[in-house]
């Protein structure tokens, strides 16, 4: 018995094709696993209460941009790397220098000099004011500004108190700005390392659905 086979067609056209599809199936596959563990990343801190805001530092991308490759990567990280890696691993966080650390309220605004986190410090220059240290033996004690008065309209808040305020004393309150404990402790609130094993893991099955879908 003799067996023989013939090649039907441009084997270098249907090798380049076969490739190809390869390419955009890999492509395809990695980006759809990059941007399913940045969604459950994101949707994992906002279960925990953290906040959409910390949620949309997350990013994802797939390399090369703008082309498909059959060695395609994914990468997917957060703008907030230090605060991630503290509700990932949990930590208890204490002063550098022995002190207290000074937890802002309300009051105090979001931000300090140049849009930075505000301090004690950041928050007397921008006010002009000075705080006054209040110590409570069964509470955390506190920095408060004191000869504030209630704003009124749409920004609410409180201001500085004029002068012609301050000698009458009326409408004066003293306001908590500041917080102060020797440490806080965060507890683990996020898994980011399973979420990136279980995709990794789905990966091989997203090239194949593509690869047999664009077929």
């Amino acid at each position: 018995m003799r067996l023989s086979a013939t090649i039907i067609g441009d084997l270098g056209r249907i090798m380049a094709e076969e490739v190809k599809a390869a390419e955009e199936a890999v492509t395809a596959g990695v980006g759809e696993a990059a941007e399913g563990l940045k969604t459950e990343l994101r949707t994992q801190i906002t279960n925990a209460g953290l906040g959409p805001r910390l949620a949309r530092t997350w990013r994802s991308e797939t390399f090369p941009k703008g082309q498909n490759s059959i060695r395609a990567a994914g990468l997917v990280w957060s703008k907030a790397p230090g605060i991630i890696r503290i509700y990932e691993d949990g930590a208890t966080i204490r002063s550098t220098k022995g002190f207290f650390l000074a937890i802002p309220t309300a009051a105090a605004g979001r931000f300090g000099d140049g849009g930075r986190k505000i301090t004690p410090g950041g928050w007397e220059r921008r006010t002009g004011q000075r705080l006054r240290f209040v110590y409570r033996r069964n509470a955390a004690s506190l920095l408060v500004a004191d000869n504030m008065r209630v704003r009124t309209g749409k920004r609410g808040g409180y201001a500085r108190a004029s002068a012609a305020a301050v000698r009458s004393g009326r409408g004066l309150v003293t306001v908590p700005i500041f917080i102060l404990v020797p440490q806080v402790t965060f507890r683990k609130r996020l898994d980011v390392a399973s979420a990136a094993n279980s995709w990794q893991e789905r990966l091989p099955g997203l090239v194949v659905r593509n690869w047999v879908d664009g077929r």
